[in-house]
């Protein structure tokens, strides 16, 4: 049996990120979702001081927390590791600066616009907050395995156009639009091709019923094809010769034909993902309550959509080993979960939450759960039961003690 999807450490984050290192562990993608530092008391009880000694400020105490941490979570990273971290607008420049003193600047990955509330919070005074926000780095930038083109973020209704055989495309102009691109600049791409708007056919010579066509601007001047003649050749079936009105009257021109599958195969095309995430692709705040209150019950008052969680692992090659060590409700290992039954690979999660607990009067608590860790392994078990966990019957737990006494004994357990 290989490694299980799911495995769960209680324990303090910074004790378990020491304990993996010693054990040789490495992951090849670290979500965290640490305390936002809203004026609730930290479960994380460091010695959190200034540089004068005294005791340190709300936001030098949140970052004397996060540092170590961080430094430790590097250790841990594979060589093609990435790591995405949640924040609000409380602590967004201090773990700017944080995450380019640890894992330098240069392999800042993107700073994404998470819309996880799309009404906005509507509490307080000033605008309603709707966002939040996910820094990303590698820990080199050179070797990361991240892929920021998905196909998820692909849009069919992009691709209007349908074959009799039924593939999607649409149409692009053959020529280069950008007139920067001209016969002055681009000389080997101002050339002739023939076509006829009757059947469609397009090719680099002569043909019975083709006519001579030069690539052109809409005003008239000349203009360079954006494929070379030797590429025009090679795929006379990517492209239709149409009839087309412009300002100067009717013309006839080329057109691509740009496939929503890359090839017959039905090979997916990728799209890049943009900085800005919406509710409507990931989930939300609102969403997430109710993902979570169908598995276990209403336990967690804010945690993250899975949806948020699975955009981030189609980022990372589908065998990435996955570590959440601000695991919270559990949503990380849930995605992981809920990716690998969908695409039949083999992710795998470990999540890490220390015994912090639960605020009196809460729906955990009145389920006597005491701890934020119950709530963790109450829906990690709750996964293996619904999902599985990877050929183990149970969720897989570890402790600190094991950790530092089986060094990589978990691989293949």
């Amino acid at each position: 049996m290989g490694e299980p999807w799911n495995t769960f450490v209680e324990g303090d984050n910074l004790d378990v990120l020491r304990a993996l290192s010693v054990a040789g562990e490495t992951f090849d993608l670290i979500y965290i979702d640490p305390p936002y530092n809203t004026g609730s008391l930290f479960a994380y009880h460091d010695d959190r001081r200034g540089k004068d000694g005294k005791r340190a400020g709300r936001h030098e105490a949140w970052v004397a927390m996060m540092r170590p941490r961080l430094e430790a979570a590097r250790t841990v990273m594979s060589e093609r590791a990435a790591i995405y971290v949640s924040i609000d607008d409380n602590e967004a420049a201090h773990l700017k600066v944080l995450m380019d003193e640890v894992f330098d600047e240069r392999n800042q990955l993107a700073q994404i616009v998470v819309n996880l509330n799309p009404k906005g919070r509507q509490l307080g005074n000033g605008f309603a907050t709707s966002h939040e926000y996910l820094l990303v780095y590698a820990k080199d930038a050179r070797s990361c395995a991240l892929e920021s083109s998905i196909p998820e973020a692909v849009n069919e209704q992009d691709f209007p156009l349908v074959t009799d055989d039924g593939r999607h495309y649409r149409r692009l102009p053959l020529r280069n639009t950008n007139k920067k691109f001209n016969p002055a600049t681009a000389r080997t791409l101002h050339f002739p091709v023939w076509g006829d708007p009757d059947s469609g056919r397009v090719d680099v010579e002569p043909f019975d019923g083709g006519q001579e066509i030069w690539p052109v601007f809409g005003d008239g001047r000349p203009a360079v094809w954006r494929w070379s003649a030797p590429l025009i050749a090679a795929r006379p079936d990517d492209l239709m010769c149409r009839r087309v009105r412009g300002k100067l009257g009717e013309r006839i021109d080329v057109y691509q034909r740009d496939w929503l599958s890359r090839d017959a195969s039905g090979d997916a095309r990728r799209k890049k993902l943009t900085t800005i995430w919406l509710a409507e692709e990931i989930g939300s705040t609102d969403s997430a309550v109710a993902e979570l209150k169908a598995l276990v019950g209403p336990l967690f008052e804010s945690p993250k959509p899975t949806g948020l969680i699975r955009r981030i692992l189609a980022t990372m090659p589908a065998d990435a080993r996955v570590l959440d060590f601000f695991a919270g409700s559990g949503t990380t290992g849930h995605a992981v979960a809920l990716a690998n039954v969908e695409d039949g690979t083999r992710r795998t999660c470990w999540s890490v939450q220390i015994a912090e607990t639960t605020r009196p009067g809460s729906n955990a608590a009145k389920a006597d759960l005491a701890y934020v860790s119950d709530i963790t392994r109450a829906r990690l078990r709750a996964v293996v039961a619904a999902y599985g966990n990877g050929g183990a019957e149970e969720l897989v737990e570890r402790d600190l003690d094991e950790l530092l006494g089986t060094s990589g004994a978990t691989r293949g357990a």
